[in-house]
């Protein structure tokens, strides 16, 4: 009955306003991206795979991180590479684009990156309002120290 709990618990987190709200931004902001630049490896059905993935994984890694779980770190470290490299391999395979190396580079490290800075934006385990007070309270000095 406990790992129900803590199951619903966890998906309760994917379902929160502001996360959908900040996902949902993030998605136009990557499609709108793919139109504009334009690039041989960018559409918008990889932006749409790669940005739930980072979603739904980057939070969780970062906790594995933050917690010092290391034995999820295999499991943490291998969610993060699909997520920015393997989900970008295979989608480009299975649309029959080649996969340049100089692009596969490039896109690993803007990839990271955004798989952090995600991972950071949807880490809180909290509602918008408590987000902001905990922000409001770090920035007057009296955040957690």
């Amino acid at each position: 009955m406990d790992a129900i709990v803590l199951k619903l618990r966890a998906m309760r987190e994917y379902l929160r306003p502001w996360k959908l709200f900040t996902l949902s931004i993030g998605l136009a902001l990557l499609a709108l991206g793919a139109f504009h630049y334009n690039q041989p490896d960018w559409d918008v059905g990889i932006s749409f795979v790669m940005g739930l993935l980072a979603y739904f994984t980057a939070p969780w890694g970062i906790i594995v991180f933050k917690a010092k779980r290391w034995k999820l770190l295999p499991l943490a470290l291998l969610a993060y590479w699909f997520t920015v490299d393997g989900s970008y391999v295979l989608y480009n395979a299975w649309v029959g684009r080649p996969v340049w190396p100089e692009l596969r580079v490039a896109n690993f490290f803007a990839s990271s990156l955004l798989y952090l800075l995600c991972g950071l934006i949807w880490l809180p385990r909290m509602t918008l309002s408590e987000v902001f007070l905990s922000a409001v309270a770090a920035v007057k000095g009296r955040g957690n120290k």
